[in-house]
């Protein structure tokens, strides 16, 4: 399956991402792999055969969230001046969300930018992070503050590669496609609700449908001026939490889950969704074993966080929120009571 991304703009860019066996690609320049060492343990060898190139380098950063931060980047430019790489060179971003940040991230600073492109091998960098052009990198104030829009040349879904990927990791990549069916799509909720994705055939479906619907938004707002915020639901919230847990304590997509949980109750704070369905929301995270609490300790320092969020201007705070399931609400003038009537059911939770 092929499904385009055409951006709006003065210089129409367009790119594939190609949902199937990972093909044979040949390049008539040099380059760099970015990958990290528990990707190129299962899955290397396997692209090194996949890829012809006039020179071909492997880069290795640490695995984690946790460096996910300019030090890296510097690592990552380190290695391209080392090996010489030049203006008509290409990055690989080979691996999960933290990888093509990096990678892409990298690719639009070097050399003051080159062409990269997306194998993403965790079903949450498949249907998310590798699709729309968001790059970037964490710093002590919170997560991906420092980056660029800057899309790859094409993205390859490969399914195969998540048969080495954890239970925990398949389950983080779960959140963000219930993300996507709860804001855009009910009967996707519903499939979700029935099908375990136990079946290659059901996987490939799910991981199809989200990635058009996110294709659809990014090509209307590419730089998320508009409905791109929408994908940021339950991560205004997740992002506090991240940040409070340096970023260790949680996959992105469990804390996601949890942002969710959270923004439902505000949601139904505003009269936008049923108690019914903020169930059925928890249950279909349960069956896939994401988190659904949190245990705040400081709800004045949760609150204040919120202000360093990207959404967040003239110091008011953006809130992507369900109206019932497949339906969706921006808010940015919700009092700060009724988000500690939220916030205050998180206090003290074991």
């Amino acid at each position: 399956m092929i499904i385009p991304i055409e951006l709006e703009s003065k210089t129409i860019r367009e790119y594939k991402v190609i949902i199937d066996r990972l093909p044979h690609l040949s390049f008539n320049r040099k380059v760099a792999i970015v990958t990290n060492p528990t990707v190129a343990g299962f899955h290397l060898n396997t692209l090194l055969s996949k890829i012809d190139a006039k020179n071909l380098y492997v880069i290795t950063v640490k695995d984690g969230e946790e460096y996910k931060n300019l030090d890296t980047i510097v690592e990552i430019l380190d290695e391209l001046f080392t090996k010489k790489l030049d203006r008509k060179s290409l990055l690989i971003a080979f691996g999960g969300g933290v990888i093509g940040d990096m990678t892409g991230f990298t690719a639009s600073i070097y050399q003051r930018g080159i062409d990269f492109i997306q194998i993403p091998t965790t079903l949450l960098a498949q249907v998310d992070a590798s699709v729309g052009g968001k790059t970037g990198v964490n710093n002590r104030f919170g997560k991906n503050l420092i980056g660029a829009f800057y899309q790859p040349k094409a993205v390859y879904i490969d399914i195969d590669f998540l048969e080495t990927l954890p239970k925990r990791e398949f389950s983080a990549g779960m959140a963000e496609l219930i993300k996507m069916s709860v804001m855009f799509d009910r009967e996707f909720f519903e499939f979700l609700e029935r099908d375990d994705l136990s079946s290659k055939d059901s996987l490939n479906r799910a991981i199809a449908r989200s990635v058009e619907l996110k294709a659809w938004v990014v090509n209307q707002d590419e730089k998320e001026a508009g409905i791109r915020a929408v994908l940021n639901y339950g991560h205004t919230f997740a992002h506090v939490i991240e940040n409070e847990t340096n970023y260790r304590e949680y996959l992105h997509g469990e804390a996601v889950a949890i942002g969710m949980v959270m923004a439902n109750l505000l949601a139904y704070e505003l009269g936008l969704i049923s108690l019914d369905e903020i169930e059925r929301v928890k249950e279909l995270l349960i069956k896939h074993n994401l988190p659904i609490t949190y245990k705040i300790e400081d709800i004045e320092r949760f609150y204040n966080k919120f202000f360093l969020d990207k959404k967040s201007s003239d110091s008011k705070i953006k809130f992507i929120l369900p109206n019932g399931i497949g339906n969706f609400e921006i808010k940015d003038n919700i009092p700060k009571e009724t988000l500690f009537r939220v916030l205050v059911k998180f206090k003290g939770l074991e």
